[in-house]
């Protein structure tokens, strides 16, 4: 059983890399809203098969993990996220497991698939097709099929869109008008976004050739890992995430005590969730009080909206854009991550 392909992505034809990433960051709302649809179509009539685990690596893991936090807040669901062949022992029959490799090809999750067959779990693949797609086919399981010929990590919306519309009988009502809505309003900000004196232009200058240090609430964790991964392939550069209220029991010390040129290399990027509670708030505060008597960079980052999926998928759009900006100043191209193949390379030969 497979879902109807959302239409392949148009990207500019050119070798350019910068503008082809920026095409396809502009293409998110659509790519949220089409991985939705599709989702929906392959989604349980009724809900059951728990524990559910979604299982993936890189650019096709995020997807899920920025499900979870929706899932965790407004279901009555639990969604656990592995990034590993391995799958938990406790699953069995009653499990549902959603594989997710954008290219298909990914031994991680293509040994987690058959591990799921072995122990009878209920199989959902998202996947653009590759291995993961044949052994679908060939064993009768439900594929999601996004669209090929981009970077994994370019894919986020159609695999977000896609997890969250096959966990959509898990919610008290279905998100599709949720969705459309978010997606519209969405399309009306990227320009604003993508202007070289916008916001997240503005970001990208004050982190500068800083370390980022990207923080979020506990909820939003998996928004500042992805932008931490964005900054990492596409401005080709390190940068750290971590959430509270958890940091203030262990980083809090490591901030207390840099000072001077160390603490002046680092930037401090703070995502501020509108719903955050009034303790939250009062922590990102006394952090922004604390680092800049400290000597490094303060950037705190509103996200605006009080629907949550809502501040979560404007929150991606604005970190892509951001890390697109940081590989302009670094005079790099985004779309290439060569370190990756000759990482799989040397290890396919040892």
């Amino acid at each position: 059983m497979t879902a109807n392909a959302p239409r392949a992505v148009m990207a500019p034809s050119s070798a350019d890399g910068p503008a082809r990433m920026r095409a396809l960051a502009a293409n998110l709302p659509t790519a949220l809203r089409e991985g939705f649809a599709a989702g929906v179509d392959l989604a349980p009539a009724a809900r059951g098969a728990l524990p559910i685990v979604a299982v993936g690596m890189g650019g096709s893991s995020i997807a899920a993990d920025l499900a979870r936090g929706v899932i965790d807040a407004e279901t009555s669901a639990m969604l656990a996220v592995v990034r590993s062949p391995e799958l938990p022992r406790a699953l069995d029959e009653r499990s549902h497991v959603i594989l997710v490799s954008y290219s298909g090809d990914t031994w991680e999750t293509l040994r987690a698939f058959e591990a799921a067959g072995k122990v009878g779990a209920r199989r959902t693949v998202v996947t653009s097709g590759g291995q993961l797609a044949e052994r679908a086919a060939e064993e009768g399981v439900p594929a999601l099929v996004v669209p090929s010929g981009q970077p994994p990590r370019a894919a986020v919306g159609h695999l977000l869109g896609g997890v969250l519309g096959l966990l959509d009988p898990w919610f008290p009502e279905s998100n599709e008008a949720r969705v459309a809505r978010i997606s519209e309003r969405l399309r009306s900000r990227i320009g604003v976004l993508a202007r070289s004196r916008g916001p997240a232009a503005s970001i990208a200058a004050r982190i500068g050739s800083r370390l980022p240090y990207l923080y979020a609430e506990s909820s939003f964790a998996s928004l500042a890992r992805r932008w931490k991964t964005q900054v990492e392939e596409n401005a080709k550069r390190l940068a750290v995430f971590d959430e509270l209220p958890e940091l203030f029991h262990n980083a809090i010390v490591g901030w207390d005590a840099t000072r001077g040129a160390e603490a002046r290399g680092y930037a401090v990027v703070q995502l501020e969730w509108a719903g955050a509670s009034p303790e939250t708030r009062r922590r990102h505060a006394y952090l922004d009080r604390l680092v800049r008597a400290r000597g490094a960079a303060s950037v705190r980052v509103p996200l605006e909206s009080e629907d949550r999926l809502e501040a979560l998928v404007g929150g991606i759009a604005l970190g892509d854009h951001v890390s697109l900006f940081l590989a302009d100043r670094r005079r790099v191209d985004p779309l290439p991550v060569d370190a990756i193949g000759r990482m799989k390379s040397e290890l396919a030969t040892r």
